[in-house]
């Protein structure tokens, strides 16, 4: 599934109640997405870490109540117990965790009790899973373990739902600009021993993290090789120097009809994203003339970017008329 609809998928869970495993590479939005989730809907999250966790985290600690041997719940344990309100248990990284410790796992979702003690019936439990393939320390789920849960879905990476995200974020527009117009670079998972990072959407990110800074551009170059590697990074700067090519705000708000528009697919990428830095509610008309003049595609593509990066904007009517002119182009 994609971002999109795992969330859509997840929150049909919460209301049915059914125990979800997400799988998928490192740093695709797993955690994310359920943090997400849980917030959307108004749910509390309770986050364990199985793979750093004792098997007694999940079934009590050993303790002798008058003359009797129990298991005793404690800290996150006793939160499922007592939760008064919807509560999403969020088991992260449960690939990782020692065969004990799932077991311990297992038990918690099947039964939903501990030592007689039922789990509350507001929790909902949900889990997240690298792959043996990503090299990030899955020996794998007990069978059991994977029974145990209504579904085993695995996280596909969307460029268009990572774009949607970065939008709400406020990452750079020239970085999401790039990504429209190199949608493979979002993901290049490489499980290696060496100690260099590959881009995927969490590694993409934090290059949007480190263009915010005020960092110098030869010291922001190595710091954008070191979060997503050598390749990413050449072409990234390479579509950046493209904007030395691009007209000026000015000239288009001027001659929205007669500025030249460039041919070059890579430059009409870059050139949207300037353009939605530079938009205002009083250059926008002009502005939306000559975006008219890239085409429909890149229409689309601005409406997009437009309609999450800038929402204030919508409410112009200069932009309510331009939907209305294109909306046959624009869907």
């Amino acid at each position: 599934m994609t971002p999109k609809n795992l969330k859509t998928f997840l929150k049909v869970c919460l209301k049915n109640k059914f125990n979800i495993l997400i799988t998928g590479q490192p740093g695709i939005g797993k955690s994310d997405i359920v943090e997400q989730t849980a917030k959307e809907e108004n749910y509390d999250l309770i986050i364990t870490h199985p793979v750093v966790s004792d098997p007694t985290d999940y079934k009590g600690m050993p303790f002798i109540v008058d003359g009797e041997a129990l298991f005793l719940p404690f800290n996150d344990l006793k939160r499922l117990i007592e939760a008064k309100v919807p509560t999403i248990c969020f088991i992260d990284d449960l690939g990782q965790a020692m065969p004990s410790v799932q077991a311990s796992v297992m038990q918690l979702l099947l039964a939903r009790k501990i030592n007689n003690t039922s789990i509350s019936d507001n929790v909902v439990f949900i889990a997240a899973t690298n792959r043996k393939e990503d090299r990030a320390g899955v020996s794998g789920l007990l069978e059991p373990v994977k029974s145990r849960f209504t579904s085993i879905i695995e996280l596909e990476v969307s460029s268009e739902d990572w774009c949607e995200w970065a939008l709400e974020r406020n990452i750079p527009l020239s970085l999401i600009s790039f990504i429209k117009y190199k949608p493979t670079l979002l993901s290049k998972f490489m499980p290696t021993n060496s100690l260099i990072n590959s881009p995927s959407p969490r590694t993409v990110a934090n290059v949007g993290k480190l263009m915010m800074t005020d960092l110098p551009e030869e010291c922001l170059k190595e710091a954008i090789k070191g979060a997503v590697g050598e390749a990413f990074t050449i072409e990234f700067f390479s579509f950046l120097e493209i904007r030395d090519d691009l007209p000026r705000i000015e000239e288009i708000v001027l001659s929205p009809l007669t500025v030249k528009v460039p041919d070059e697919v890579s430059i009409k990428y870059s050139l949207l994203g300037y353009i939605l830095e530079n938009i205002t509610d009083n250059n926008i008309e002009s502005l939306l003339m000559y975006v008219e003049r890239l085409g429909s595609e890149f229409e689309a593509i601005f409406l997009f970017m437009l309609t999450k990066g800038k929402p204030n904007v919508q409410k112009s009517p200069q932009f309510i008329n331009w939907v209305i002119k294109n909306h046959k182009t624009l869907w």
